[in-house]
């Protein structure tokens, strides 16, 4: 026998009926008349007493219920359930709002009264133990998106899209991502967008990073527009002069190019949106930025990265200055046979 939840239409022992109602008659009207139920059909208010408005705080006391007594204590449990080395004590019918542990509920064999799931979460790095129980709990109520900060708005995010049915949890944590990018943790979003590859001409915009859906792509986008209009903007590199390249913004800049995946390197130095002066400029920014990666990122990988410089006008898609690569070759040596 199936201990799994019933889809059939009867509903906690009803036949075709909600909790609390009785079994009528075949052929019976049920449907419910509130004027009738009420007792008076009038339409003003009885005995000139208006009727009392709904207030919402009644819903309010029960997901704060919920919340404590469900999610942060426990209380009443039915289903146990295993991540990161912790134990959660919860209840079904609030899990079954997520469709990824509604799965693994209606999927995992039971051998007990209380339900017993896992969550393998192993090989998913980008899910941390903070970052799960903060969506787990948004399953509840609404309260865990006060515990989201930048250092784990990325994990929430990541754990919101791996359980589903939480859009506003993933939107908040987006955009808390979104704001917190910034030039001192630059180098760890562009080894984030390392795995998500710039789309080319004929290839559709899909990210690959599925954990992420379709804030994936979204974030992509906004380390870039970072690189190429914020970062420069607020190092003020528009306002330096030909005499002040060597200024401490400039160096910061080259840093930060100096650390990015290649695809994204070249997308934002030919970018028409990255203002850093004049072609010979940008040329000259880019030739200084290879020079560190040479020292860097591209140490040891047999890879060459070259700039060149189109005279007379922008032949590479809109921008004078094009950046390529290229896998060095290896010299063969000749050996001579003597004799």
């Amino acid at each position: 026998m199936s201990s799994h939840p019933s889809t059939s239409a009867a509903l906690n022992g009803h036949s075709s009926f909600t909790n609390g109602t009785e079994h009528s008659d075949a052929g019976q009207d049920d449907s419910y008349d509130a004027v009738s139920a009420s007792g008076s059909s009038s339409m003003y208010p009885a005995n000139g007493y208006s009727h009392t408005a709904y207030s919402d705080r009644h819903n309010e006391e029960i997901v704060h219920h919920l919340y404590h007594s469900g999610f942060q204590t426990g209380n009443y449990a039915d289903t146990i359930l295993h991540v990161h080395q912790n134990v959660y004590r919860l209840h079904a019918i609030i899990l079954s709002r997520s469709p990824y542990l509604a799965h693994l509920m209606s999927t995992s064999p039971q051998t007990s009264g209380q339900r017993i799931i896992d969550v393998r979460l192993d090989d998913v790095r980008e899910v941390t133990q903070e970052g799960f129980a903060i969506a787990l709990g948004y399953l509840y109520s609404a309260v865990s998106l006060n515990l989201i900060r930048p250092d784990n708005a990325r994990a929430t995010l990541a754990a919101g899209c791996l359980l589903g049915g939480m859009d506003d949890l993933c939107q908040f944590a987006y955009e808390t991502c979104r704001q917190s990018i910034t030039v001192e943790n630059i180098g760890e979003w562009l080894a984030f967008i390392d795995a998500i590859p710039l789309p080319t001409e004929g290839t559709p915009d899909l990210p690959t990073i599925p954990l992420f859906g379709q804030y994936a792509l979204r974030l992509r986008n906004d380390v870039f527009h970072f690189l190429v209009a914020v970062l420069p903007d607020v190092l003020e590199i528009h306002k330096s002069t030909q005499e002040q390249q060597g200024t401490q913004g400039r160096d910061v800049l080259l840093q930060v190019y100096a650390m990015a995946p290649f695809e994204v390197f070249k997308a934002a130095v030919e970018s028409p949106t990255f203002q850093i002066g004049s072609d010979q400029a940008r040329f000259k920014f880019a030739k200084d930025a290879i020079e560190l990666r040479k020292k860097g990122i591209t140490r040891g990988t047999g890879v060459e990265e070259t700039v060149v410089l189109a005279f007379g006008g922008g032949n590479f898609g809109g921008s004078a200055v094009h950046i390529t690569k290229k896998v060095r070759k290896h010299s063969l040596w000749k050996v001579n046979s003597s004799g």
